[in-house]
């Protein structure tokens, strides 16, 4: 019996250029696209606690850049330390894992709060965390249904439909490492 070929399916880009989410991030304010990236890197953080439970980088991230949209108290350093150890827990994690795009959604999602223009990387990390993660059959229509709740998610943010208080369910479980 001959063994069936091993499918794969193609890479994602990062690279794309989605008009829509562009357009509806340029007319969103700063404080609220870190929101909305904070919930697009929650959405997948599991995807890296799953496979390094004791690591805190991503978590950690999502956290810091909470705490700034809470109080607006900006500290450069600990902004900056808080994304470069979420991208090197990305490296840590290995070269094309969906922990790997996770973690890095972490830590473009902190980086937004120095630059607003972090935010749609945050939403990217997501979908390829997503793509990465999905069944080869499913991983285009997998991604395609993020990218659905992003632009649903960031409007209903925007348009105060979502007061965005309160934590998040992944920023509510503190987690102790194993």
């Amino acid at each position: 019996m001959t063994p069936s070929p091993r499918r794969t399916k193609p890479s994602f880009s990062l690279a794309q250029k989605d008009g829509e989410l562009d357009a509806l991030v340029q007319a969103t304010d700063h404080r609220t696209l870190a929101l909305w990236a904070i919930d697009c890197a929650g959405r997948v953080l599991h995807v890296f606690e799953g496979t390094y439970p004791g690591d805190p980088r991503p978590r950690t991230a999502l956290t810091v850049c909470r705490e700034w949209t809470d109080t607006g108290e900006f500290s450069m350093a600990v902004i900056r330390k808080a994304s470069l150890d979420a991208h090197a827990a990305a490296r840590d994690a290995g070269e094309d894992s969906p922990a790997r795009s996770a973690a890095r959604a972490a830590g473009q999602a902190v980086a937004t709060a120095h630059v607003r223009t972090h935010a749609p990387g945050a939403a990217l990390y997501a979908q390829q965390a997503v793509f990465r993660a999905a069944d080869p059959d499913d991983a285009d229509a997998a991604v395609a249904r993020e990218r659905e709740w992003q632009v649903r998610h960031l409007r209903s943010l925007r348009d105060g439909d979502d007061p965005g208080t309160g934590r998040p369910e992944y920023l509510k479980a503190e987690r102790t490492p194993s």
